[in-house]
């Protein structure tokens, strides 16, 4: 069974290769969508978890967008569990 989880996140930024957001809720169950598939709220994959970093509580999260991936960062976005 495949379980979709809406990711609660402020975009901050991008990098050089990665979009930045900061989680505005953690739990640290959380923790098993490191390097998980992200999706729109249509469930279309748009790239992958690459990181997660910084404080335990509110850790930043990395996000490696798909090459020719329409993305934008105020739309919602889940992660799917296996």
């Amino acid at each position: 069974m495949q379980k979709y989880i809406k990711l609660n996140l402020s975009y901050l930024g991008n990098s050089k290769k990665h979009h930045i957001f900061r989680a505005k809720r953690w739990d640290k169950n959380l923790e098993a969508i490191f390097h998980k598939p992200v999706y729109t709220e249509k469930y279309e994959e748009i790239g992958y978890i690459k990181e997660i970093f910084g404080p335990t509580n509110l850790p930043f999260i990395s996000i490696n967008i798909l090459p020719n991936k329409e993305f934008n960062p105020n739309d919602t976005i889940y992660a799917k569990l296996h």
